[in-house]
């Protein structure tokens, strides 16, 4: 089947309000299977886990799962690769506590400007604990794209640990990964990567990467507010955890302290049972291509990421039709549709004589939902010079979002325009 828009809308309670929900970035909607799991969580099954009754054992059992389509999701070894948690900022504060430990003085740690500050701080906090010293890698104003010579310069100190984004949750750009952790893996460095942008649009292979950890956050692809962590196993392994001493002692257990967010954990399988539905029918186009090398859930898992991958490309390609057309619309990062492959469909803008806010404001009043100022990116808006001015519009669809819908927000951003 070719990528039917109304059935994969059909999914989604939350599409049938009249709103156009560009705000993804922040957040996407969820699935139909995700309320569902969570409902019958705590209605079936709510308990705290590792007792001898049913509903603890069971508990156990719908955690044990999830973990293990999570392990699919992202090609991990094994589940207990798999950390969760909050959100990606709370599970990468609770590793740099660990990674701290192998940290001495003088040795140095390389960030970006170009990413989310949950990838940052965490860093910039243990090296001035620890009196490490950080490196940080540029990117390039016009484009949005890392400066690969200023972190082949960062790489010559000899690093412990590079910190990386996936993909810009401001600009969009999507870094050359894989090429990253090999450079830092060559000095010996440990690898961070967020991937919180880039998770819902596009296949994760932390096998083909090479990365030591990978952090990304379940409500940014379709699903419950939680959030999870890949490690490597010996790492996790070796790691001294933050945690209680009746906890268990082995991983992932010793980094999930206190009583987790089970019914979340719940949904988080309903996302990813909602991604092997669209994997299986919408995907078939890629199974040659994963079939070799994959089967099973992350088969279909593959497929699905595919299948959006590729229906974003289009709905990427209209979004920067629309906003290059539009007069006194300045698009920063990639804005040339033959690079569409550098990016997911994340896109910062501002317009000429209206601050961010008034715009997001006023798109608002057309029930069209985007988000302004820095999302967290402070090191993207200080760096392009537009912190103090109320930062920059992010408009984000993703995979259930439609070419209409583009459109539409085309016309309302004229008026916009033309009204101010």
């Amino acid at each position: 089947m070719t990528f039917d828009i109304s059935q994969i809308r059909s999914q989604f309670q939350a599409l049938k309000r009249d709103a156009i929900f560009f705000d993804n970035p922040a957040g996407t909607q969820v699935a139909q299977q995700v309320i569902d799991r969570m409902n019958q969580y705590m209605i079936n099954m709510n308990a705290n886990v590792h007792g001898v009754f049913a509903t603890s054992q069971e508990s156990d059992r719908i955690i044990d799962e999830t973990r293990s389509a999570a392990a699919d999701f992202l090609g991990a070894t094994r589940p207990e690769e798999i950390v969760f948690g909050p959100n990606m900022t709370s599970l990468t504060f609770n590793l740099s506590r660990s990674l701290a430990l192998w940290l001495n003085p003088g040795d140095e740690i390389v960030v970006t400007r170009l990413d989310h500050d949950a990838n940052i701080t965490p860093w910039t906090l243990i090296a001035a604990e620890r009196d490490c010293i950080v490196r940080w890698v540029d990117f390039d104003v016009e484009t949005g794209t890392l400066n690969m010579d200023s972190l082949a310069a960062a790489l010559e100190k000899i690093p412990k640990l590079v910190a990386v984004g996936y993909a810009s949750n401001a600009l969009g750009t999507i870094n050359p990964i894989k090429e990253i952790t090999q450079l830092a893996h060559d000095v010996g460095a440990l690898v961070f990567i967020d991937a919180v942008q880039y998770a819902p649009h596009a296949p994760i292979d932390i096998q083909e990467i090479g990365c030591d950890f990978l952090a990304a956050s379940a409500y940014k692809f379709f699903s419950t507010h939680a959030g999870l962590l890949y490690g490597r196993y010996e790492l996790l392994e070796e790691l001294q955890a933050y945690k209680v001493r009746p906890a268990y002692d082995m991983p992932p257990d010793k980094f999930e302290t206190g009583t987790k967010n089970h019914e979340c954990i719940a949904g988080i399988l309903g996302g990813f049972e909602y991604l092997e539905w669209l994997g299986e029918t919408f995907g078939q186009h890629y199974h040659e291509k994963y079939a070799d090398n994959a089967s099973g859930r992350r088969l279909k898992l593959l497929k699905a990421m595919a299948a959006i991958r590729s229906y974003e490309y289009e709905i990427s390609q209209e979004m920067l039709k629309v906003l290059k057309n539009i007069p006194k619309i300045r698009v920063f990062g990639l804005a040339d549709e033959r690079r569409i492959e550098e990016r997911v469909p994340t896109f910062a803008i501002n317009v000429e004589g209206l601050p961010p806010h008034k715009v997001a404001q006023q798109l608002a009043e057309n029930n069209i939902y985007v988000w302004d100022g820095n999302y967290y990116a402070l090191a993207v808006t200080e760096r392009l010079g537009v912190e103090n001015t109320g930062g920059m519009v992010r408009i984000g669809p993703v995979h259930y979002n439609t070419v209409a819908e583009v459109e539409r927000f085309g016309e309302v951003m004229e008026r916009i325009i033309k009204s101010n």
